[in-house]
């Protein structure tokens, strides 16, 4: 028979205890980012005051600066000046014609400021649009078109690339003392520029650029010396142009090799 284990333990009962929790401290932790919120919005409801005044500045020849302020006032109409939405008032004062760029800043404690940059026109298109220096139709219907831009034509959507080529030649032009009055892109892709002589240029559809290289060095100076006779010189042609005089009497020189459109 089996007896009993000597010196046999009893297990240990484990106690849990909740922990001692400091509920002052606790409400202070938790209290501060409330306070430090209410502070904020206190701040906020302070700053965010109704603007006041807006200041427009900027070199104007096309836009009134009473129509940017008048834009403004509408876009904010009784905003803060620190929840106005400034991209929305940028975006509004684009909408006024001949505006290119826009800068609206907080003027605190109650203001705008506004800068305006304006459109520079390059040159015309067609009747009533314009250009401008990037070669972008800004406007499409212009009342007032001045009269020294240059003329350029082509079929819709073709304006930056008309615009770009006539940037381009109307300054090699005007370093030779020439100036271009008008530039031509027809539905078939072939390319005329009008000079300031009344002379037509033809360049055609292929090599545009090469032949108007060839028009600067072998043909603009007879029409500087001779352009009340001609009336156009068509570049054309493989190894030479042509030219048409004006009158009855109808000659050509400097032609050599075939026409090529």
């Amino acid at each position: 028979m089996l007896g009993r284990p000597k010196n046999r333990r009893k297990p240990q009962e484990t106690r849990w205890r909740a922990p001692q929790v400091n509920w002052r401290a606790l409400a202070i932790v938790l209290g501060v980012p409330a306070v430090i919120a209410a502070g904020a919005l206190a701040v906020l409801w302070v700053l965010d005051q109704p603007i006041g005044s807006v200041s427009v500045a900027g070199r104007f020849q096309r836009v009134a600066p009473v129509d940017v302020e008048r834009v403004v006032k509408a876009q904010v109409h009784g905003a803060g000046l620190l929840s106005v939405d400034l991209a929305a008032v940028r975006r509004a004062i684009h909408t006024l014609p001949w505006v290119d760029a826009v800068s609206v800043q907080r003027a605190w404690p109650h203001g705008l400021d506004v800068l305006v940059l304006e459109q520079t026109a390059a040159a015309r298109w067609g009747e009533k649009g314009l250009v401008n220096t990037r070669g972008e139709l800004f406007n499409s219907d212009e009342r007032h078109i001045p009269p020294e831009l240059a003329r350029l034509e082509g079929p819709a959507g073709k304006e930056s690339l008309v615009a770009q080529r006539y940037l381009a030649a109307d300054a090699r032009l005007l370093q030779a003392g020439m100036r271009l009055t008008a530039m031509r892109l027809d539905a078939r892709g072939a390319w005329e520029i009008d000079l300031a002589n009344g002379v037509t240029v033809r360049l055609g559809r292929r090599q545009v650029d090469e032949r108007f290289e060839k028009f600067m060095s072998t043909a603009l100076k007879l029409v500087t010396q001779r352009g009340e006779d001609i009336a156009y010189v068509d570049m054309r042609y493989t190894n030479g142009f042509a030219i048409g005089w004006r009158g009855n009497a109808a000659r050509s020189t400097g032609k050599d090799g075939g026409h090529d459109a």
